[in-house]
């Protein structure tokens, strides 16, 4: 059985946002989450059709769907504990008396 490697590069592939920063000279953040959150869109909707070929006996490989699924589900995790690492910052900083 071939075991392959799995990571998470949707968020912040770093040498996509060299790349980017090169062409355009900088990157907001705020472009970087909203690919971010772009990228863990599509892996939800791929995991979606993957349990759609499955539930319609298109796909007999149970496999490739719960990989699916793993993916879409770990990225979206990640996505919220980025959100909330976000909220508690800010709130920090509103906390900060001038």
């Amino acid at each position: 059985m071939k075991v392959e490697t799995f990571t998470l590069n949707n968020f912040t592939d770093i040498g996509q946002a060299k790349k980017a920063m090169q062409e355009t000279g900088k990157t907001s953040f705020g472009d970087v989450l909203k690919d971010s959150i772009k990228k863990v869109g599509e892996l939800e909707k791929e995991a979606g059709q993957e349990v759609e070929k499955l539930v319609k006996m298109e796909s007999g490989d149970i496999h490739n769907t719960m990989i699916a699924i793993e993916k879409a589900d770990l990225s979206f995790q990640m996505m919220m504990q980025i959100r909330n690492k976000i909220i508690s910052a800010y709130e920090e900083i509103m906390r900060i008396q001038v």
